[in-house]
């Protein structure tokens, strides 16, 4: 493993989550994300070069804006820290830079997509279709797109055949462009397990909250899904191995 491609990796995990953020959130509010330039939520004044370094700033400011003092949301540290452990994770599963930052980029961009279906019960298309797009490259494009129109049919089906049950919509069409990104990333079989794994790990919060009659986005438990799949894809595998025998 090349440390220095590791480090570059790490600090353009850094940089990337610190646009994400800006990206998280201006897009569901349909504002340009480079005008006007960072400013404080608050009290709206414009942020100076050293307000604006990923992780450090929030450190030496502790977590308050330099003008009003009003709290700064922890939501940007977590994102800067959480999309550089997504590159280096990247990196060193595939062992390979190009790879690596595609991968990383697709799983930055669900992180996202994530976060603002969790805040805002909608999906911006512009970025699902981007995680889509980029998830096509991540390994060999005719196959990586062949499992993705084959996963997104099959979601479709599944959509309507449990909106006919349960007599409402099921699914949303966001999260059909999601289950087309996870058919490029990891194909059909580790695909099938992925949702069974959002299933799984969604089950118990959707019966907490459902106790208290709340909406519960499906896409972070896609996301979070694919990801542990994906990085973990040959013991995924070998546990199909061992059930087959």
């Amino acid at each position: 493993m090349n440390y220095a491609y590791m480090l570059i990796t790490a600090l353009l995990g850094l940089a990337i989550g610190s646009f994400l953020n800006v990206v998280i959130f201006r897009i569901p509010k349909e504002e340009n994300i480079a005008f006007p330039a960072s400013h404080c939520t608050h009290c709206n004044k414009p942020l100076k070069w050293w307000h604006n370094i990923p992780l450090i700033s929030y450190i030496i400011l502790k977590g308050k804006c330099h003008y009003c003092k009003k709290n700064i949301s922890i939501q940007y540290p977590l994102v800067e820290l959480a999309s550089t452990v997504i590159f280096i994770i990247s990196y060193a599963k595939t062992i390979s830079f190009t790879e690596g930052l595609i991968v990383a980029l697709v799983f930055d961009l669900l992180l996202a997509l994530s976060l603002i279906d969790f805040r805002y019960k909608a999906v911006p298309d512009s970025l699902n279709l981007l995680a889509l797009s980029l998830s096509v490259f991540t390994g060999n494009i005719i196959v990586s797109l062949t499992n993705a129109l084959l996963f997104a049919g099959g979601f479709t089906l599944l959509r309507f055949y449990v909106s006919f049950i349960i007599k409402k919509e099921a699914l949303g069409e966001a999260d059909i462009m999601i289950a087309a990104t996870i058919g490029a990333m990891v194909g059909i079989k580790l695909g099938l397990f992925t949702i069974f794994l959002s299933a799984v790990i969604a089950l118990p919060v959707f019966i907490i909250v459902g106790k208290k009659d709340m909406q519960l986005p499906f896409i972070p438990f896609l996301a979070l899904a694919l990801f542990i799949t994906y990085m973990l894809d040959g013991y995924v595998l070998k546990l199909f191995e061992w059930l087959y025998r």
